[in-house]
């Protein structure tokens, strides 16, 4: 179990000082093997946490591969303009062009957006972190291990309470990107469309492509 809170800290330690109660790791060694089956819950709790910050950045990375690619499609279709030998040629690329540009568009509100996500499970990780510890006071309080009657549960109850309240907070303070990011997909999905519906067939044509 201690495996996975020692594995946090640095993180944590990077992420800023709040939310650091702990309770010793030598109160958690004095735990009879009944206590620390206690704290699996938790601890479970904390490594899904852990790999929700992971997947988090994970998302950001692939957002600026796709932006990448994006911009790569954006430029073969500005040259394709030049080399356009007939009025239809010259309309598909322009539509290419319309629909790569309303997709790096697109990309760059998701990678926002990604980016505030990733915070928020960072925080969320604090939390995850904090109700481990508050799992470890329980379990040695009710072991009655030698000192654990001197940290007082409230404080790590609030401490809880007040993390969870900050991770509301911030999901809220992303509906602004949110909104952003949606409908700049919607307006990259009619570019798309739009260019589709010129090349015959969405799933067949070479200028379209699905994310």
């Amino acid at each position: 179990m201690k495996r996975f809170a020692l594995l946090t800290l640095p993180l944590l330690s990077a992420c800023g000082a709040s939310y650091n109660l702990r309770v010793p790791d030598s109160m958690e060694k004095k735990l009879p093997y009944e206590a620390r089956i206690e704290l699996l819950e938790a601890e479970n709790n904390l490594a899904l946490a852990i790999d929700r910050v992971d997947e988090a950045d994970n998302e950001i990375g692939r957002a600026r591969d796709n932006i990448r690619r994006a911009r790569s499609r954006q430029e073969a279709a500005e040259d394709e303009v030049d080399r356009a030998s007939d009025e239809v040629s010259r309309e598909v690329a322009k539509l290419a062009i319309a629909e790569a540009e309303a997709r790096v568009e697109y990309l760059r509100a998701r990678q926002r957006l990604s980016v505030g996500l990733r915070d928020v499970e960072r925080l969320a990780l604090r939390c995850a972190f904090a109700e481990f510890e508050l799992a470890r006071l329980q379990a040695a309080r009710k072991a009655k291990v030698e000192g654990s009657e001197r940290l007082d549960p409230k404080d790590f109850e609030e401490q809880v309470s007040e993390c969870k309240a900050e991770v509301k907070e911030e999901r809220a303070e992303l509906a602004g990107d949110e909104k952003e990011e949606k409908t700049a997909r919607e307006a990259w999905e009619a570019k798309k469309a739009a260019l589709a519906k010129k090349t015959f067939d969405a799933r067949a044509s070479p200028y379209v492509e699905n994310l």
